[in-house]
């Protein structure tokens, strides 16, 4: 008898949990495996999901205090993972539970493209950075871009954008998001992980297929 099974995919809400550092990079062919340390490390289990700076990730072996996740390279080319190095600092947060609190946004942990940091400006007590990312029509038809107000996912991190342009937006972090996520390492030139509002993503896709069936 076949048992009846549910897929489902992970959520995540964009409040980071914790840091996690990079002890261990391997090269398999096309696929990278990380190996990380992190607080909660001794609470994970084999094939539970994580999101690293906004990637959801599959944890595939637990040893000792540190875990591994593979990223393939559809991965490697749409974010920053590629990047890392050995000590470098990951935001990292575990899937929604069902009956939490969305103190964030939805966050499906599928990074869309990568942005670059252009300035970063200390307002005496918070910081504002300014990122700027690839921005085409055909992106834009898919929902790719930023609304004055509106959610954005940096490297895992649920924010409200600020003065969006064609192709820039800009977030304001407090001191608490300084301090307890990697945005204190991040300056001009950084590459970051972007995650656009779903919500925008679907309205786009949704005028798109008006505007053809219309035609």
């Amino acid at each position: 008898m076949v048992e009846n099974t549910i897929n489902t995919t992970p959520m995540f809400s964009g409040i980071i949990e914790g840091m996690a550092r990079v002890v261990a990079i391997e090269h398999e062919q096309d696929n990278v495996h990380l190996t990380l340390s992190c607080p909660f490390v001794e609470e994970l289990s084999i094939d539970q999901s994580i999101a690293h700076n906004g990637v959801c990730l599959t944890v595939v072996r637990l040893k000792d205090d540190t875990y591994t996740v593979t990223a393939m390279r559809e991965t490697l080319e749409r974010s920053n993972l590629g990047l890392l190095k050995v000590g470098d600092e990951v935001n990292v947060e575990r899937s929604m539970l069902m009956n939490g609190r969305l103190d964030g946004h939805i966050v499906q942990g599928h990074v869309d493209q990568t942005a670059t940091c252009i300035a970063v400006e200390d307002q005496q007590g918070s910081h504002q950075y300014t990122f700027k990312y690839e921005c085409t029509k055909e992106m834009v038809r898919h929902g790719y871009f930023t609304v004055d107000k509106g959610s954005v996912t940096v490297n895992g991190v649920s924010l409200t954008v600020c003065r969006p342009t064609e192709d820039t937006f800009q977030v304001c972090i407090i001191p608490y998001t300084f301090e307890n996520t990697n945005f204190h390492a991040i300056k001009p030139g950084t590459i970051v992980n972007i995650e656009f509002d779903i919500i925008g993503k679907y309205l786009a896709r949704m005028q798109t297929l008006t505007a053809e069936n219309t035609i």
